[in-house]
Order: structure tokens, then C-alpha cells, then sequence
């Protein structure tokens, strides 16, 4: 910066951090858009003040720092974002009511292009997936802010202690406590261990599996998804904040209150470390196919166990990059 002027060597050093700031933030807050939001006041922030910058740490320190004091600033009201499974049981087929929450009750899905930083280390790469997965990020809400930031800086992104508690202005000792609570709590968390079966890259009984299942959503084939899904799987659609429980709860609802997803193409996308797809269905008025949801799979042992469709559209398809109409394949044909 100079005479208070961001200059391109400044900025392109600054915006090379982005994407890895993001995702950090996303763990945080567990909101996409209040991680790009805390993103760029932390950009703004280093811009206004980098003459102050006196180098005693890397510029990737200073501006994770300057990171964590914005979502904890973020985080001072203390909501917890949450899955519809936090917070409510399960609903019977027979009670299920489409009950809206506010947006900031939900724990949002994330594209990995704008959290996950490219990585020629498999091991780095397969540690970042699973941190953003959707069960490990409700994990995290759960945690007080400062311990969820030294679990983060520690476990996922392998900061050393005294790293962590300088960034914090805290003692080693502290830091080292924190991290135990943390794993303590995450410890208690059952899901967290199906959260990780997911591989990276997808092996061929996955591929194979998420094959079969498009197969069957898009042909509207409730014998063929029933035989894809766990017999504990569940089913979410915030931001309503029921949730169905068992393949004949989540069959019944596709042909019930859904049944006018007959006939859906799915995209597929990547979001939060697991198999995803844009779920648009079938749009009588205008021909093709309007947007309906961005579905985000989590599998274990062979089968489909969570099924979580994020409904509010118009935020979620320009965050992936997605059109917001598909054209029937005759029209597209021509």
C-alpha cells in the first residue's frame, strides 16, 4: 500500500489467500455467505492497515489472525447454526408439516472450489474434505468460538500450539486445554465417524452407487432408491425444519408432498467434501426445468445414510455457478 492506495502487488498477495480464508471462516460460522462476508472485511482490513504490518509474522498469520478476530467478532451473538436432525426428532411421514426457520438457524452447503485450496498432498486434501463435511461442520457450531478456532487451526489445518496461541495472544497451555476440550466434545459426537467413510477420490462401489442413485431419482424409481438407502438414512430440506427418518418415510414423501419431482434431471456438483448434486425438476409453466434444490449425499457402508436438500435456490445456484433454468434435451437437441 502506498499513500493509502492498494497496490496490484499488495492485493494479488492478499488475494492468494482467499479461497484457504474461506474455508477457515466456513468452519467458524457455518454460513457461505458469512465466510465470504468475513473474508473480505478481513482483506479490507489488511488492505487499511498493512503499512502497520511490521513482518514479525507471515503475511499468512497475520491475515489468519485478523480472520478469527472478524468471526469472533461474528460470533459474539451466539447463534449456533444447525442441521434440521440438531434440532427437532424425526417427523412420521403422516405429521410431516413444511415448517420455514430463518435463514441464520441453518448450517448452509459450500462449493469446495471457493474453500478448499488445490493440494498436491493427498492426505492434506482428504483432512480438508472431511473438516467441511456436514456433520463435522454441526460438530463444530457446537463448540465455544475459541475452542472451535483452535481445534480448526490445530487438528485441520496443522498450526503448531505456540502458532495457535500466539495468534489468539494466549498462553501454550491454554491453547493445549482448549484443543482437549474440543476433542473431548467431538469425541461424544456419534455421526462423526460415518461422516469420514466418504473417499477421496470417490472409489468405484461409490461411483457406482451415486450412479445408480441418479439413475433412480431422475427415473422416480422408489424400489430402486429404496434398495440404495441405509435403513437409517435421513432426509432434510431446510430451511424447513422437518426431517424423515427410514426409506419408507422418505419414499412416501417423494410421492406425496414431492411428487412433483417426477421427472428432475440432477446435476452433479461438488459441495462440503461429499457428493452433491443441482436438483432441478420440471417446470409445467415455462418448459424444461427450473431449479428446486442442491442435494448433498453422505454415504456409508455401501448405502445412501443422509440426504440433505438445501431449498432456497436463488441463494444457492449462483453460489455453485448454476443456471437457473435447463432446457428440455429436445429443445437442446435442436
Amino acid at each position: 500500500m502506498t499513500n493509502g492506495t492498494v497496490t496490484p502487488e499488495l492485493e494479488s498477495a492478499l488475494e492468494k489467500h482467499r479461497v484457504e480464508l474461506t474455508g477457515y471462516c466456513y468452519r467458524m460460522l457455518g454460513s457461505s455467505f458469512e465466510a465470504e462476508d468475513a473474508v473480505q472485511d478481513t482483506l479490507v482490513r489488511a488492505w487499511r492497515s498493512y503499512d502497520k504490518f511490521e513482518g514479525r509474522s507471515s503475511l499468512r498469520s497475520w491475515l489468519y489472525r485478523i480472520a478469527t478476530n472478524v468471526c469472533l467478532d461474528m460470533l459474539t451473538a451466539g447463534n449456533k447454526r444447525a442441521r434440521p436432525v440438531d434440532l427437532t426428532e424425526a417427523t412420521p411421514l403422516a405429521q410431516a408439516a413444511l415448517t420455514p426457520r430463518p435463514d441464520n438457524t441453518w448450517l448452509e452447503p459450500m462449493p469446495d472450489a471457493r474453500m478448499l485450496p488445490t493440494t498436491d498432498d493427498p492426505a492434506e486434501a482428504a483432512v480438508a474434505k472431511e473438516s467441511v463435511r456436514l456433520a463435522f461442520m454441526a460438530a463444530l457450531q457446537q463448540l465455544p468460538p475459541k475452542q472451535r478456532a483452535v481445534l480448526i487451526l490445530r487438528e485441520v489445518l496443522a498450526w503448531r500450539a505456540s502458532e495457535v496461541a500466539e495468534l489468539l495472544g494466549t498462553t501454550v497451555a491454554s491453547v493445549n486445554s482448549a484443543l482437549q476440550r474440543a476433542r473431548a466434545t467431538l469425541a461424544e459426537r456419534a455421526d462423526l465417524e460415518a461422516a469420514g467413510a466418504v473417499s477421496d477420490p470417490l472409489d468405484e462401489e461409490q461411483q457406482k452407487l451415486l450412479e445408480r442413485y441418479v439413475a433412480a431419482f431422475e427415473g422416480y424409481d422408489m424400489t430402486a432408491l429404496t434398495a440404495l438407502l441405509h435403513e437409517d438414512a435421513v432426509m432434510t430440506m431446510p430451511p424447513f425444519d422437518l426431517w424423515l427418518a427410514g426409506p419408507a418415510d422418505i419414499t412416501g414423501f417423494m410421492t406425496t408432498i414431492g411428487a412433483s419431482c417426477a421427472g428432475s434431471r440432477l446435476v452433479p456438483v461438488q459441495a462440503n467434501g461429499l457428493p452433491a448434486f443441482a436438483h432441478y425438476k420440471p417446470d409445467p409453466e415455462a418448459g424444461g426445468f427450473s431449479p428446486w434444490a442442491v442435494q448433498v449425499l453422505e454415504i456409508s457402508d455401501g448405502r445412501i445414510t443422509g440426504f440433505h436438500c438445501f431449498l432456497d435456490t436463488k441463494r444457492w445456484f449462483p453460489l455453485f455457478g448454476l443456471p437457473l433454468h435447463l432446457e428440455a434435451e429436445a429443445d437442446q437437441a435442436d
